[in-house]
């Protein structure tokens, strides 16, 4: 069975390229901000049709696996802006695995991986969050709220508008390959 518990949302969101997390997460304890959830390995599957049209159009249908929650989201197109802006609706699961076998189904296929190790930081009071994602192709913070607060949490942080990446981490890994002269293939950690 696969239970779900849905959000519907618009969501609001930068990406900030980071050194070393050690520092920010400091930083971020000088601004009272306390960890929402412990540093956790997440594993992402993205879905699309043979033909990409669901990238094409700007959506995606995605299936994550975050320690114990396993999520199913779907993102509509972005408005361009300097903030990333669209809809997202996610839902809870109990199991990805139905999931996994509806959507072949469906006419979908898994299109791209990525992995990353994840820690959420919130300050009491606020309705952002800022994440820490540490990826095989470097270290980011996300910063997702309200557009006002997310504009002062990053100058808090010491990072300026110009720092502001709004594209996902499938375009992020696709230029870091680009830049590196290597065929794209999925965002996923070596294994030993």
């Amino acid at each position: 069975m696969v239970l779900m518990q849905e959000q519907n949302s618009i969501e609001v969101e930068v990406k900030i390229a980071i050194g070393d997390p050690a520092a920010v997460i400091e930083r971020l304890a000088e601004l009272r901000f306390q960890a929402r959830s412990e540093r956790q390995f997440e594993s992402n599957t993205i879905w699309d049709t043979a033909d990409e049209s669901l990238r094409a159009s700007g959506e995606i249908v995605r299936l994550r696996e975050y320690g114990p929650l396993k999520l199913v989201t779907y993102k509509g197109p972005a408005q361009s802006g300097k903030h990333k802006r669209r809809e997202e609706l996610e839902a809870d699961l109990s199991s990805l695995a139905v999931l996994e076998r509806i959507f072949p189904r469906l006419g979908l296929r898994p299109s791209f991986r990525y992995e990353k190790y994840r820690t959420e930081y919130v300050r009491s009071g606020e309705h952002g969050i800022v994440t820490i994602d540490e990826t095989p192709i470097g270290n980011f913070i996300e910063l997702e709220g309200e557009a006002a607060w997310i504009d002062l949490t990053a100058g808090e942080l010491g990072y300026p508008e110009s720092s502001y990446l709004t594209g996902s981490y499938a375009t992020l890994y696709v230029n870091h390959c680009r830049a590196l002269g290597i065929m794209p293939s999925h965002m996923i950690f070596a294994k030993a």
